[in-house]
This record gives C-alpha cells, sequence and structure tokens, in this order.
C-alpha cells in the first residue's frame, strides 16, 4: 500500500501552490499566523490523543468492563481500525486545508444538499470537540486530585473534583490565548514528554517491582463487573477505552491555516499521531498490566485512580508520586491542546455563521492573531459538559462515550461523501491511490458500529446512578441542530462562505497586520 500513498505530485501534475494561494481559492483570508512547522502540526494531534491521559484516565473503567484482556487485545485492534479512518481523513485533508476541517470537507464533497451535510457535520464536530475537551481535562482533574490527596489529604469527592476541573480548564483557556507560537511550542515539548514519560513509567513498573503478572494473566484474564451475562457484549464495551484514547487528530485539519505547506504536512500529522501513539500506548497499557499488584485493592483505591495505587504498590509510595506527576503534565498539555483545536473548529464554524452570535465568537485579537472569543466558549462548554458528575457516578464514561460518537459521525460523514462523490474529488498532494475506496468503506462501517455500540448500557442495573447519558447528549444535539436547521437555518445557511475576492483577502490580511507575503507564509516548515 505504501507506494500508492502519495506525499509529491508526479511531473505531469501542477507545481504545489503555496499555502496563502490555496487558501485564497478556497475562499479564505489569511487571518491567523501560519507559523507552525510539520512536527508541531503532529504534535498538536499526538498530544491530544496523549496515551497518558486517555490510556490512564479510563484504566479504572477497562478494569471493571473487560479487564486485562481488553487493555492487551482491545488496544492494537482498535488502533488498526483507528488508522483506517484515519488515512481517509488525511486524503481529504490535503485536498482541502482550511481550519473548518470536517464541515468544510462535507460541504466541498456533497453535491446536492451540501448545506445541510455540512450543517450536521459541523454540529456534531463541536459536539464531539467539546467533549473530549471536558473527558481529557476531568481526568487531569481526577489524577491531580489524587496527587493532592497523597501530599495533602485534599478529597476526591465530586465537589472537590468539580473545583479543580474548573481550575485546569481557566488555566488552559488562559494559556491558549498567549498566541500559536507559545501554544505550539508547548505542544512540541508535549511529545518529548509524552515519550520520556511512556519509558519512565514502563521502565520503573519493568525493573524495580519483585513481582509481575504472568502473560497469561495480562493476555487472558477477563473481568465483568458490569453485571452483563454476555461476555463478548462486555468486552465491546471495554473498547471505549481505546476508542475514547484515539480522539481528536482531527486538530492536525484544524491548524491547517497556520501550518506551512499544509496539504502535506497536516495529512501526515493525522496518519503518525495515530500509528506512534498506537505502538507507545501498547507499551504502556502493557507495563502498567504487568505491574498489577492486587487487583481488587487498586481497583478500590482511596485515591479513586487505579493507576495510581498501581504505581505506589509497584515502586513505593515517592516513586508512585513521581509517576503520577508525570502522567499530569502530560495530561496537562493534552488538555490545553484540546481547547486550541477546539477553539479553531469555533472560530471557523462561526465565520461561516453556523453559530448563534457566530460575529462575536469568530472575532479575532489582533495583539496575539488568536480567536479569543472562541476559545473561552470552547472552556466553559467542557465545563458545563462535566457538571453531571456532580450527581452521576459514571458520568466521565458518558462525557467520553459522547466525545467518541461525536467526533467519528464528524469524521465518517466526509469519508462517506467522497465515497459518493466519485471522480468529482480532486486529490491533494497526499494521496492514497487506488486503496481510497477500500479504506473509505471500511472507515465508515467501523464508526456506524462503534456509534451504536457506545451508546448502549454500560451498567446493569440501569439506575439514575448508572444511566449512559450519552444518547441524550446526542440526541439533544440533533434535536437543537436539527429543528434549527429546518425552522431557520436551511434558509440562509450555504455551507462555507467565501470571504471576498483576492483583492478583499488581501485587504483583511492587511487590516490585520499580516506581515508575511504568500512565498514566506509558505516556506518549508521546519521539523519535517
Amino acid at each position: 500500500m505504501a507506494k500508492d500513498v502519495t506525499t509529491e505530485r508526479t511531473a505531469a501534475e501542477p507545481a504545489r501552490q503555496s499555502d496563502v494561494e490555496r487558501l485564497h481559492e478556497l475562499g479564505y483570508a489569511q487571518e491567523l499566523m501560519r507559523r507552525m512547522g510539520g512536527f508541531s502540526n503532529f504534535a498538536v494531534s499526538f498530544t491530544i490523543i496523549s496515551i497518558l491521559s486517555g490510556c490512564l484516565t479510563l484504566y479504572l473503567y477497562g478494569m471493571n468492563t473487560g479487564g486485562p484482556v481488553v487493555m492487551s487485545i482491545g488496544w492494537p485492534l482498535v488502533g488498526v481500525m483507528v488508522i483506517i479512518v484515519g488515512l481517509a481523513m488525511a486524503e481529504i485533508c490535503s485536498s482541502f486545508p482550511t481550519a473548518g476541517g470536517l464541515y468544510y470537507w462535507s460541504a466541498k464533497l456533497a453535491g446536492r444538499n451540501a448545506p445541510a451535510w455540512s450543517w450536521f457535520t459541523g454540529w456534531f464536530n463541536l459536539l464531539g470537540q467539546v467533549a473530549v475537551t471536558a473527558g481529557i481535562d476531568f481526568g487531569l482533574a481526577f489524577f491531580l486530585s489524587a496527587e493532592l490527596n497523597l501530599l495533602w489529604g485534599y478529597s476526591t469527592d465530586p465537589k472537590h473534583v468539580i473545583a479543580v476541573y474548573a481550575v485546569v480548564l481557566f488555566i488552559h483557556g488562559l494559556l491558549n490565548t498567549f498566541g500559536v507560537r507559545f501554544v505550539a511550542f508547548l505542544n512540541d515539548v508535549s511529545v518529548w514528554w509524552h515519550i520520556a514519560g511512556v519509558l519512565i513509567i514502563v521502565g520503573m513498573l519493568t525493573f524495580i517491582p519483585a513481582h509481575h503478572q504472568s502473560a497469561k494473566f495480562v493476555f487472558t484474564h477477563f473481568v465483568n463487573h458490569a453485571g452483563f451475562g454476555a461476555k463478548w457484549y462486555v468486552f465491546l464495551l471495554g473498547l471505549l477505552l481505546a476508542q475514547y484514547t484515539f480522539t481528536g487528530y482531527d486538530a492536525s485539519a484544524h491548524m491547517t491555516e497556520e501550518t506551512r505547506d499544509a496539504g502535506v504536512t497536516a495529512p501526515w500529522g493525522i496518519v503518525m499521531s495515530i500509528v506512534v501513539s498506537l505502538v507507545a500506548g501498547w507499551i504502556l497499557l502493557l507495563g502498567v498490566t504487568f505491574a498489577i499488584q492486587n487487583y481488587n485493592g487498586e481497583l478500590s483505591s482511596a485515591t479513586g485512580v487505579p493507576p495510581a495505587q498501581i504505581f505506589i504498590d509497584a515502586v513505593g509510595r515517592h516513586g508512585g508520586e513521581f509517576l503520577l506527576f508525570v502522567v499530569i503534565g502530560a495530561q496537562f498539555y493534552c488538555g490545553m491542546s484540546s481547547v486550541t483545536a477546539n477553539s479553531r473548529m469555533i472560530y471557523a464554524f462561526s465565520r461561516d455563521g453556523a453559530l448563534p452570535g457566530s460575529s462575536f465568537w469568530h472575532r479575532i485579537n489582533k495583539r496575539t492573531r488568536t480567536p479569543t472569543n472562541a476559545i473561552w466558549l470552547a472552556t466553559v462548554g467542557a465545563f458545563i459538559l462535566g457538571l453531571p458528575y456532580l450527581f452521576n457516578a459514571t458520568a466521565y464514561a458518558a462525557v467520553t462515550s459522547i466525545a467518541v460518537i461525536g467526533l467519528y459521525i464528524a469524521y465518517a460523514l466526509p469519508v462517506f461523501l467522497r465515497l459518493t462523490a466519485g471522480d468529482r474529488f480532486q486529490r491533494g498532494p497526499w494521496h492514497l491511490g487506488r486503496w481510497s475506496r477500500p479504506i473509505g468503506i471500511i472507515a465508515v462501517l467501523w464508526v456506524v458500529f462503534i456509534t451504536i455500540l457506545f451508546m448502549l448500557p454500560q451498567v446493569t442495573p440501569i439506575t439514575r446512578d448508572t444511566f449512559n447519558y450519552a444518547p441524550v447528549a446526542v440526541g439533544a444535539v440533533l434535536l437543537f441542530a436539527g429543528g434549527w436547521w429546518f425552522l431557520s437555518a436551511r434558509h440562509w445557511f450555504t455551507g462555507p462562505r467565501v470571504q471576498g475576492s483576492t483583492e478583499e483577502l488581501a485587504a483583511i490580511e492587511q487590516e490585520l497586520g499580516e506581515v508575511g507575503t504568500p512565498a514566506a507564509a509558505s516556506a518549508p516548515a521546519s521539523g519535517r
């Protein structure tokens, strides 16, 4: 397959356009600063996937819903399917490198009824983006509360966790207002923090404990605390651990207007962030699972975070606190990047008039060249989505289900439309060749499967405290977006708007104080 995945045009094809020329052709001015290189674009998606966040924050869920076999077998199974989804998305990203990403792709690929396809893709993407930000920062709040509990006896009850959650979201909103150059630098640091963190955690858990679990335990032991009699159903539910972790890699697409040579670097950012996360995440999960000392004791840890107890039991109290700090650092970077990607999607969607108060959310801070209002909408929306944890113990699992459902529906819609477009789809400089259609079909079928799966009950008996409210959240978005569409938006929403002629786009850029020329903005990216 590799020889059909093309990253350069043939001699018969026209020379690659500059980034600004291509953006103008797609109808938009260069309002954001194009300061990110290829490595930074990869870094933002890799950071949002964050194996040290997703794998470990849902480790408790995995221990109850399938146990070790979900970590060892479920992870690579899901990872391979996600690579297929990522490849299908990357090909479309290369053709349409805009911050709008998924909903823009749907508009350009749908043909008939393009505004409707674009509208619903955008709203599902918005739901998923807000939910994944909530899931990441809520996981960070869990782990940070556990660390504070170990150090100073901080309470880990819902009210105290929510308080930490609010502070974390505020800090991430604040960091994102400082400008994309600072965020890109932190994302670059984050890649090395994640890689070094995995090596440190797995290394300490491998060489320090006197006891390790057997390979038979890690690869075959099954645990069912979900209450369902069918083991296969519980195993499938347990795939949420991996599927939730592999979310957010559409960030590379949302950052294309800030990335140099975006038609090539952004597709590679999507694919490589998944591949590297698959390998490193499996190593991490195996290392933690082999290091389990007392399964039931760690499952019911007073910290509320089983990985923290596994660390402590395996390497001692101080060593465990250090490893917990490594995880918290990675989760902090992850949440910061998620707010970045979320705000760019809100910025682009409101640029096209699809949100209430769009003119306010689309506003750019002329000093930092960041969509400041969109940043704070992303943080407030995530905070609201996390509030049900105050009265629902399974709310975190529901938030992660919402993130998976919202994002993957938005991922699959343009892939489906690319399949129906046939020869109307004009490939970008990065494409899949003859593998495009089979990869697209498999990607769509996988998304249909997981969308149904993660709206099903996760625990039985079903009570107010165990109810999976993911279908409620998804239904609310469908009701709101669908109702608004049929009552009003279908009369005025025409899909992505062009901002004007080439001269008008240049005037917008001049007003914002753009100092780089199109040629300079499209200079080769550092770190490629």
